[in-house]
């Protein structure tokens, strides 16, 4: 392990980009961005090229780097392309400062128990070792919490702990997220039964593994403190969730010690039609006001 990005993650000031957008979001981030569907009418390559166009874009800003951005979040296919001649994640960490981070869930199952696990990640070992290949620090993997269904959140756990254990074994730091669906008619009760979920998981790590959480705004103001000062996380990052950039940054402001991990928020108002100056003009705001809001 990188300890120059462990010491950043675990001390630095500043947030996580969420630039991982897989296949089945890839297009509502394109329409968002100013792209329809018949500029690539089907077709997966020229899709997978666009989006990568527009994170490379976010990259390369003058905006986006080290100084307020402590990490990014990567789709595989991002991993493996290149910008200005380097692999995405070595030009995060060597050009920006960045710490790469690589999303390697295979999206989720079906809701049952009130919840969505993942679905299995056949080859994780191998897609792992490429990972440390390109110098990532860490990984990504999410589930969805709909209901308050007990039966449903520990499973959500067990597994995310079980495929972490996997990648902690790698030497790499996992990021467990289990969303739970902003719109959830039991979120504040979800949320209750997730963190004791999640630290009845902790204790059983042993003293030497680390793990990060990324979790949904919740309800109640710092709800997370205890998981933010567990002796086995180092850092809890938050998720915007489909919460508009404003609401996210006023939720996260209120829950202290916790940082954002910000997917759409953060591209919130990119275009691709804004020339070079009103892009990067635009980034930086975002930027900031993530910054701040995660500076609480």
């Amino acid at each position: 392990m990188n300890e120059e990005q462990l010491d950043k993650v675990r001390n630095g000031r500043g947030f996580i980009a969420a630039l991982d957008q897989s296949g089945g979001s890839t297009p509502k981030a394109l329409k968002l961005y100013g792209i329809d569907e018949s500029a690539y009418a089907g077709d997966d390559d020229k899709m997978f090229a666009l989006i990568h166009e527009m994170r490379a874009r976010i990259m390369k800003s003058p905006a986006f780097n080290g100084d307020r951005i402590l990490g990014a979040i990567l789709f595989e296919n991002t991993m493996e392309r290149d910008i200005e001649g380097l692999g995405t994640a070595e030009y995060l960490w060597s050009v920006k400062r960045v710490v790469p981070i690589l999303k390697v869930d295979k999206g989720l199952t079906d809701e049952a128990d009130g919840v969505q696990v993942m679905k299995p990640i056949p080859d994780l070992d191998d897609l792992l070792g490429r990972a440390t290949k390109h110098g990532v620090f860490g990984t990504k993997m999410r589930s969805v919490i709909k209901l308050a269904n007990p039966g449903g959140i520990e499973a959500i756990a067990q597994q995310q702990f079980d495929v972490g254990r996997q990648i902690l074994a790698a030497d790499l730091v996992p990021i467990i997220e289990p969303e739970i669906d902003i719109h959830s008619p039991e979120k504040a009760d979800a949320e209750l039964l997730l963190k004791a979920a999640i630290q009845g998981r902790l204790a059983q790590l042993s003293a030497d593994q680390r793990v990060m959480l990324k979790l949904t705004l919740p309800e109640e103001d710092n709800l997370y403190a205890e998981l933010i000062d567990h002796p086995r996380v180092l850092r809890v990052a938050a998720l915007s969730g489909g919460y508009s950039r404003e609401e996210a940054n006023a939720r996260l402001g209120r829950n202290h010690g916790m940082i954002a991990s910000f997917s759409r928020a953060l591209t919130e108002g990119l275009s691709a039609d804004q020339d070079d100056e009103a892009f990067s003009a635009t980034l930086d705001t975002s930027i900031q006001s993530i910054f701040e809001a995660s500076s609480t």
